[in-house]
């Protein structure tokens, strides 16, 4: 059985003790093993976690979709509260300083932390590459092909390198494919890459049905063509349930359970799909 909460997303749930925010935080249990999927923007999902009875220690893995503060910050906080000794991964990249460009403005986006504090706080690093299996039934994508020309991302990203500032391609972006009896359940932390693009990358790659995707989809910003457009080619590659939540937008929400109904599941903090 396969049980995702959510310790940290933007909207409130019935829980009304729980605090939300901007950030993302999935704690994803399947039999065995635990792991924590990003760690939101601050110290709030560990709140909630205590509130959920839910315990952190003995994580088997932390998993950090990308380097922005609404889903890596909150790590800085996961480490200094004492939880150690997971392993860590991130995707290629993902110590490099992330912007939001404005102008002559710049704003730091970025985890602020890196590879030295994760290491002095008992957290080996992992980076992953292509496809790497991380636990029996559990894998890490990185890399999405560019395939769909609508799924664009905004030129106000960019990256610091040693050269300069340059668009941010996400490179360092990660999805988890849990495999289930009923396919692949994909969890995502933005999909900056394109949701599409990731989803049939990964489907490609596996060769696995995809049953259920869960996460932020970046279509926050996306108008109605392109959200229709989004929904209706993962339902064409065969995706029974579609979760939106985070950084889709509520629009997009909105318009994902009018076309599915019952097969639109957002999460809010404090939720949790069971398959």
């Amino acid at each position: 059985m396969l049980r995702i909460t959510a310790l940290m997303e933007n909207t409130a749930s019935e829980h009304k003790s729980l605090i939300n925010e901007h950030g993302l935080s999935l704690l994803v249990e399947d039999g065995e093993y635990r792991v924590l999927f990003d760690c939101s923007a601050g110290s709030h999902f560990l709140y909630n976690a205590h509130k959920l009875g839910i315990s952190l220690e003995g994580l088997d893995a932390v998993v950090i979709s990308h380097s922005h503060y609404d889903h890596a910050a909150g790590f800085r906080d996961f480490a200094e509260a004492g939880y150690t000794g997971a392993r860590l991964f991130v995707g290629p990249g993902f110590f490099e300083k992330k912007f939001a460009r404005d102008g002559i403005r710049y704003t730091d986006l970025s985890a602020g932390w890196d590879e030295t504090f994760a290491l002095s706080n008992g957290f080996p690093v992992h980076t992953v590459t292509g496809m790497e299996e991380i636990l029996p039934g559990m894998t890490l994508y990185q890399g999405f092909p560019r395939v769909h020309a609508e799924e664009i991302i905004p030129d106000r990203f960019v990256k610091e390198t040693a050269g300069g500032f340059v668009q941010d391609d996400f490179s360092d972006e990660i999805a988890l494919a849990v495999s289930t009896d009923k396919g692949f359940v994909v969890i995502v932390g933005c999909s900056h890459p394109g949701i599409v693009n990731m989803i049939d990358s990964i489907h490609e790659r596996s060769g696995e049905k995809i049953h259920a995707v869960f996460g932020g989809t970046h279509l926050v910003e996306a108008g109605d063509e392109r959200i229709t457009g989004s929904v209706n080619s993962l339902r064409s590659d065969g995706v029974d349930v579609i979760g939106m939540c985070h950084c889709s937008g509520l629009h997009a929400e909105e318009m994902a359970r009018d076309m599915l109904g019952s097969s639109a599941s957002g999460l809010s903090v404090g939720d949790c799909v069971i398959i």
